[in-house]
């Protein structure tokens, strides 16, 4: 039996939590979302632990990620971890049997803060179909 790639994804656990925090969420007015929250279309600039090194990324609907251009999906394991944190607070996820650490340094563009309502979608898990995994822009190995 084969399964999709879209369904794959939908069945990770990290999604699974995601869906059961947003269950669990208070619903905020735009206008009153504060502006260092992570929400859909922000920009943020996360910094390593070990090593230091800092990284911008743009979190986005599954259908607009693009590692190349820094768009990271709310779906993906950083993504839904970062979905509603605050400047200020460390993620650590566990990837290939080690954790990551990173800390939220600055949010560079909330699109509440700025009312640019226009780049907000509501409807976020909406079923993937294989076109809504397509992007020119892919992860490559480097074997580590």
């Amino acid at each position: 039996m084969v399964i999709s790639s879209a369904a794959a994804i939908l069945d990770k656990p990290y999604v699974s939590d995601l869906r059961r925090e947003l269950g669990n969420a208070t619903t905020v007015a735009r206008l009153e979302v504060p502006g260092d929250v992570i929400t859909i279309n922000t920009s943020v600039r996360l910094r390593d632990l070990d090593p230091s090194k800092t990284e911008t990324l743009t979190l986005v609907d599954p259908e607009e990620t693009c590692v190349a251009e820094g768009k990271l999906s709310i779906l993906s394991l950083l993504g839904a971890e970062l979905l509603g944190r605050r400047v200020g607070e460390i993620v650590t996820l566990k990837v290939c049997r080690r954790e990551l650490s990173k800390r939220i340094e600055k949010v560079t563009f909330q699109p509440e803060r700025v009312g640019a309502f226009n780049l907000q979608r509501v409807a976020i898990f909406t079923p993937l179909t294989m076109s809504d995994l397509d992007c020119p822009c892919r992860f490559e190995s480097t074997g580590d």
